[in-house]
């Protein structure tokens, strides 16, 4: 429960942001003021900001119910939503829930009940069924990505959920896409839509052909990277298959890289987020997955190493770049012979004969068995590093914590040292492992 409602001046402060954009605050007024709000807007504006600083204003801090239930279509998005509520401040307890991870963690955190809780349809379908805790409370409906939670596979555990909420009196809905059916079961009745869907091309991103002689485009990507330099980057590919051939091919070629598939274990999709979020690896190849709903940083370009098959999945994938007031480039590679698709206009060809020495990864990532719930602050992990690792301030990467474990940037030539020096160390009271992942 909260002791302080924090306003929203305190809360941008503390998210370093001074100001918000046209979106944000028009959405803010809506929502303030209509039962019903559907938020259209391209990824990464700030949606989920967005919807964050209106509903805070909603929650009764002496109710120790769950008041606001916050559905997504990804693992990635309620984690990444979750972390943003965290580092608001607002001492509003939050908590996400999803497939991929121990139900007993689940039940242990839920058990003091959440403010606002955060979830896949299965893994809130699964806590529903079980009564695990109560839903008379929930006031407050988002429905985040909705185009996709709201898809056949989901409209089952969707529909389920939503005819249990007998107290819904605001509902939020938000989506990078725009056209996508609402079903009756959500009970959206006359709501007002904020559409910031232009259907143009930003001006801000440019798309370039890259032809391959060949097609395998493999020795084409090497040279494409060469092209671009040291620049942090996404590879999409439509299959796991894709990827694990163009993986090997970079490994072979010492391009250093994370990969992120819906067929990898959840914790090796986090570890992979980690490792490109804090300079370990450059370059992240992917599916669709991670073209929205994940939390990753302005990229300078993207490559669709295999073209995509719905302007959908062109539009997500590229708006990866090119985001809010920046630059950036989408490359497609282009077999000779390869047809591309009719939405794959305004493009120019490039010559990629221009060709730069790769840099060595200067980070490394060190994995600490220790997080909240040992009451460990980044503060403390920093400390650490300093006083017991003798590194300075410049050598300190980013600091990712989580509930039970911690993740910390070095550099490369430390980190073996780092481990043998750090490892069963005590940080607070906790005698922790530390190793290189």
């Amino acid at each position: 429960m909260a002791n302080s409602i924090k306003n929203q001046e305190d809360i941008l402060a503390k998210l370093n942001i001074y100001e918000l954009n046209e979106m944000q605050n028009e959405a803010i007024s809506v929502i303030d003021t209509n039962s019903n709000t559907v938020i259209l807007s391209p990824t990464g504006t700030g949606k989920t900001l967005a919807f964050l600083l209106p509903t805070l204003k909603l929650i009764d801090p002496n109710n120790k119910e769950i008041q606001v239930l916050i559905l997504v279509p990804s693992r990635e998005l309620a984690i990444q939503i979750e972390q943003v509520i965290r580092e608001m401040g607002t001492g509003f307890k939050v908590n996400a829930v999803y497939g991929g991870r121990s139900m007993a963690k689940d039940k242990i955190e839920i058990k003091h009940t959440p403010s606002i809780l955060i979830g896949t349809p299965g893994r809130i379908s699964d806590h529903f069924a079980n009564n695990r805790f109560s839903k008379n409370s929930i006031k407050t409906l988002i429905l985040d990505e909705f185009d996709k939670s709201l898809e056949v596979g989901f409209e089952y555990e969707m529909r389920g959920i939503i005819n249990q909420l007998p107290s819904i009196n605001k509902r939020i809905l938000t989506s990078a896409t725009q056209d996508a059916d609402i079903p009756d079961f959500v009970k959206l009745n006359n709501p007002k839509v904020l559409n910031y869907l232009t259907g143009k091309k930003s001006k801000k991103l440019d798309i370039k052909i890259v032809a391959s002689p060949s097609k395998n485009k493999n020795q084409t990507l090497v040279d494409l990277l060469h092209h671009i330099g040291n620049q942090p980057g996404i590879i999409f590919c439509n299959l796991k298959s894709s990827i694990e051939e163009v993986s090997a091919f970079l490994t072979k070629h010492k391009l250093a890289h994370s990969c992120f598939s819906g067929g990898m274990e959840q914790r090796d999709r986090e570890r992979s987020l980690i490792k490109f979020r804090n300079g370990t690896s450059q370059i992240l190849l992917a599916t669709d997955l991670a073209a929205r709903g994940i939390d990753i940083p302005e990229m300078k370009y993207i490559i669709h190493y295999e073209l995509p098959q719905r302007i959908e999945e062109f539009t997500h994938r590229n708006g990866r770049t090119a985001r809010v007031d920046a630059k950036g480039t989408a490359f497609v590679l282009k077999w000779q012979k390869e047809n591309l698709p009719d939405f794959i206009k305004s493009a120019t060809n490039v010559n990629i004969t221009n060709k730069q020495k790769m840099k060595p990864i200067f980070w490394e990532t060190l994995f600490i068995s220790g997080g909240r719930k040992d009451k460990i602050s980044k503060g403390d992990i920093a400390g650490l590093f300093f006083k017991k690792g003798n590194l300075n301030k410049d050598q300190l990467g980013v600091i990712e914590l989580k509930q039970d474990c911690a993740f910390i940037a070095v550099p490369a030539n430390e980190a073996n040292r780092l481990v043998q020096d750090l490892n069963n160390v005590r940080l607070k009271s906790k005698k922790v492992r530390v190793f290189v992942i």
